[in-house]
């Protein structure tokens, strides 16, 4: 069943006297300071893959996928490194990837492969901080971190929920089918708006679109809800926001009224019912991607971008608790069993069917597609044949969206265990983000407090746009 829940949780602008000049001459045609950034930030100038991106899916990997049964094999290092799998030949000439993921292997030639990401940061909650927000967590290397200040940037989603145009009452960012948390169900930081406020929080959908039920009753209209009834609730709301106008509303008053308000938009608009409607694709079409939960929610993912979402962000789900691991990508002990069984035949077969999905829809070239994690795994396997957390360089790929396809940039040492050259960071992976939406990364958002933020202070991975 899928429910719907907040997330409880130049000048000095840079702009020129010639800008300011141009803004006093044509704010009386209707063009304001806002709508010359705008007009500034589409500049052609700015090259031909800015803006190509519509949408964005982000195939969270959460626990750490290993770069070297992935992007980023070392046959030739010991076995204790290289382990027992062997690299196959991919689509891409040259690029050779894991055994393990032969669909995605025929699928190379559309990617763009990062082989030297770093965070510096070898815990689950701070590096995945860094890796959402593209700011690093204070202090490093803290695990169990909690969100709250000073670590309280926005993750990504937010920014694009902040910035983006909302379709239809829809959000512009969307994160499912659960929000990542360690054991003891302690939330990492970087999920949420943070301190742009809940107005810009992403919609956290706890779901399972694999289930057999109706997949969102939260947003789906009861049988006795008729239109009149619908507009005579909103009619209700909106005399309670009069009264409550006059009175002091705290922040989380106003939050709620705005999400309620927006729930009360999703579920008057059909398109957005039909997004949600997962029983509306093919059988087929379900069974290309995998009837499990995070494949489903990676389906749903497309069909949230065709109705008009900005971004959708998909974390990994643990399998259960008689997995090794708990069927996650944290895979300190039975690092080569986990990922032969169940780790990598799952991803393998729904991230291939995305991108086949999306190619053979048109769809690709506006659509990005993120393969991520929050770091890599030791190169080295620990006693119990695991590899433990290593954010010292890791493999991440992009597909669609304006990327450069068949790249490989950067490369790791010759144990994976250091960038040798072309280091990204995780601000230059947002700031690439950001550009390839057609938003500059210095584009500034407003804090709490007014005061301007930029939304990247990376810079952008021209090598692969």
């Amino acid at each position: 069943m899928l429910t719907i829940r907040d997330s409880g949780m130049t000048l000095c602008d840079h702009l020129t006297r010639r800008d300011w000049l141009q803004i006093g001459a044509l704010g009386a045609l209707g063009l304001t300071l806002p709508a010359l950034q705008h007009a500034r930030a589409v500049s052609p100038s700015r090259g031909g893959s800015f803006g190509k991106a519509k949408a964005c899916i982000i195939l969270g990997l959460t626990g750490g996928p290993p770069q070297h049964e992935t992007w980023d094999p070392k046959p030739d290092a010991p076995e204790e490194i290289r382990g027992p799998f062997s690299p196959i030949a991919s689509s891409l000439p040259g690029l050779h990837v894991c055994e393990l993921m032969p669909r995605l292997a025929q699928q190379a030639h559309r990617f763009a492969v990062l082989r030297a990401m770093t965070t510096r940061d070898n815990a689950h909650s701070s590096s995945g901080y860094y890796m959402m927000t593209g700011v690093p967590h204070v202090p490093a290397n803290v695990e169990n971190a909690r969100p709250g200040a000073p670590n309280n940037w926005p993750s990504l989603a937010a920014l694009v929920n902040k910035v983006k145009a909302r379709p239809g009452g829809m959000p512009a960012s969307v994160v499912l089918p659960e929000h990542i948390w360690n054991d003891g169900n302690i939330p990492w930081p970087g999920q949420d708006a943070g301190f742009l406020g809940r107005s810009a929080d992403p919609w956290l959908i706890h779901c399972d679109p694999s289930a057999a039920t109706a997949p969102i009753p939260a947003i789906a209209m009861p049988d006795e809800m008729t239109p009149l009834r619908l507009d005579a609730r909103r009619s209700l709301l909106e005399q309670v926001n009069r009264h409550l106008d006059g009175l002091e509303r705290t922040a989380a008053v106003a939050s709620y009224g705005g999400q309620f308000g927006q729930a009360l938009d999703m579920m008057s608009a059909g398109a957005v019912r039909r997004a949600f409607d997962i029983h509306q694709e093919p059988a087929s079409v379900r069974d290309r991607y995998g009837r499990n939960r995070y494949a489903q929610s990676v389906l749903l993912a497309r069909r949230l971008v065709e109705a008009g979402i900005s971004l959708v962000q998909i974390n990994w789900t643990r399998m259960g608790p008689n997995l090794p691991n708990q069927g996650g990508w944290d895979t300190h002990a039975q690092n080569a069993l986990s990922l032969r069984t169940h780790l990598m035949p799952l991803m393998d077969q729904v991230c291939s069917a995305l991108i086949e999905d999306l190619h053979q829809r048109g769809m690709l070239d506006e659509t990005l597609v993120v393969w991520m994690g929050e770091f890599g795994r030791t190169p080295r396997h620990n006693g119990n044949g695991g590899r433990d957390h290593w954010g010292s360089v890791f493999s991440l790929a992009l597909a669609g969206g304006g990327v450069r396809a068949g790249v490989v940039h950067g490369a790791s040492d010759r144990q994976g265990a250091y960038p040798r050259e072309g280091a990204v960071l995780p601000q230059d992976l947002n700031a690439t983000i950001f550009h390839l939406f057609g938003i500059a990364p210095d584009t500034e958002v407003r804090d709490a407090v007014g005061r301007p933020i930029p939304v990247s202070r990376g810079e952008v991975i021209r090598q692969i746009v």
